[in-house]
């Protein structure tokens, strides 16, 4: 029975079998006991982006990985690094240092800051992504051709990704070409949060999931 512990490019976390190429966590979020989640869905205003395999360590998932013996924190699955970012995750300095400092190094350059902080970022994409209650924002036809790849956008309860030009619709198990920009392109809303796209301008290249090039 698959636990509940992926997670969807709107944020939402399911119970579904394919895992993909990242984990991640958002604090302290289930029950070891039961290997359920608690009514809440974050912990920390730190959403991560985490490497599956980092210097030979293992961990119980959902289990009791703490030093104390308690829960720790809460493993998260994304498909790939854009899919994390999409729903408000960012890389992890500890397992994934040089991926965060090009990262915050970007965020600073676009915000004018010059040594920005972590605080400084999981501050805005608190208040930006939408499983944290950011504003749900409308692209007409110019915004969503102008957007940079790596982005997400969502229709409906369908989430595309943009890469070279197109729109590629979104999986648990990987990327699927769409159709190019439609025209009433007005029912498309943003799901990349805004920091994080001015980051994606900036330069910054996510980690795809390998179906995209098919």
């Amino acid at each position: 029975m698959p636990l509940q512990n992926r997670v969807d490019p709107f944020g939402e976390i399911h119970a579904v079998a394919a895992r993909g190429l990242f984990t991640g966590n958002r604090g302290v979020i289930h029950d070891p006991d039961t290997k359920t989640l608690l009514r809440r869905r974050w912990s920390t205003r730190a959403w991560l982006i985490c490497v599956c395999e980092y210097r030979g360590r293992r961990r119980e998932v959902m289990g009791r990985n703490a030093p104390s013996g308690g829960a720790g924190w809460t493993e998260l699955f994304f498909l790939d690094e854009v899919t994390g970012l999409a729903a408000g995750h960012r890389p992890c300095f500890f397992c994934r240092r040089e991926r965060a400092q090009d990262f915050a190094g970007r965020f600073g350059g676009v915000c004018g800051i010059d040594q920005p902080r972590v605080h400084d970022i999981d501050s805005r994409l608190h208040a930006e992504r939408l499983a944290s209650g950011g504003r749900n924002i409308k692209l007409d036809r110019s915004e969503l051709a102008a957007l940079p790849d790596g982005a997400m956008v969502a229709r409906g309860g369908d989430a595309f990704a943009i890469k070279g030009g197109n729109m590629w619709r979104w999986s648990f198990v990987g990327y699927e070409s769409s159709p190019g920009f439609p025209d009433g392109a007005d029912e498309f809303s943003l799901l990349t949060p805004a920091t994080t796209l001015a980051v994606l301008r900036a330069g910054y290249q996510p980690a795809w999931h390998p179906s995209i090039e098919t």
